[in-house]
């Protein structure tokens, strides 16, 4: 595990523990990922929150002008803390490291589920209850459509592999055919 990555986790447990003990940590996920897309769209800000020219207390007046109001002031002070110490450029890490820690204190997890077509609501939903009583966590779903699928899908829930794809049950059969020649 890279250093920046040890530092986010950092972050992200002190802010998780705040926003915790005040029952909005859904919401603070939330603002994190809205913040994170912002950053990560906006090449002008990176540049702008990363520059040596800008005083810190500038880039904080700023940040805190556009974002004051739209997100909690655990979130700001973290991104103050952020840009005191310069590391704006963990913010994407943060917001991994928040989503992992409240998503396990929760009990919530994501089922990344791989199909050659898109699902409906339907399917969604079925595959998010299915898995939940196979996990014991509450899912949410994210869809990715990959063609190299074939038919059925296949779900990554964490570390963990279901494949329950015709791609996966053609390779399946053929390494059996392999092992008996």
């Amino acid at each position: 595990m890279s250093r920046d990555v040890k530092v986010a986790k950092r972050y992200a447990r002190a802010l998780f523990e705040v926003t915790f003990a005040e029952g909005k940590v859904a919401e603070t996920q939330a603002e994190l990922k809205a913040l994170a897309e912002v950053f990560a769209s906006n090449a002008d800000l990176r540049e702008f929150v990363s520059s040596p020219g800008v005083s810190t207390e500038d880039k904080k007046k700023a940040l805190n002008s556009v974002f004051e109001g739209r997100v909690s002031v655990p979130v700001i002070r973290t991104v103050d803390l952020l840009i005191e110490r310069g590391r704006t450029g963990l913010f994407s890490e943060l917001r991994e490291s928040y989503e992992r820690i409240s998503n396990d204190a929760l009990g919530v997890a994501e089922a990344v589920v791989y199909s050659a077509f898109p699902l409906t609501a339907a399917e969604e939903a079925a595959a998010a209850e299915r898995f939940g009583i196979l996990t014991g966590k509450k899912i949410t779903v994210r869809n990715v459509v990959d063609k190299s699928v074939l038919g059925g899908a296949r779900v990554v829930i964490g570390n963990t592999l279901y494949d329950g794809s015709l791609a996966g049950s053609l390779a399946r059969l053929e390494k059996s055919f392999e092992r008996q020649a």
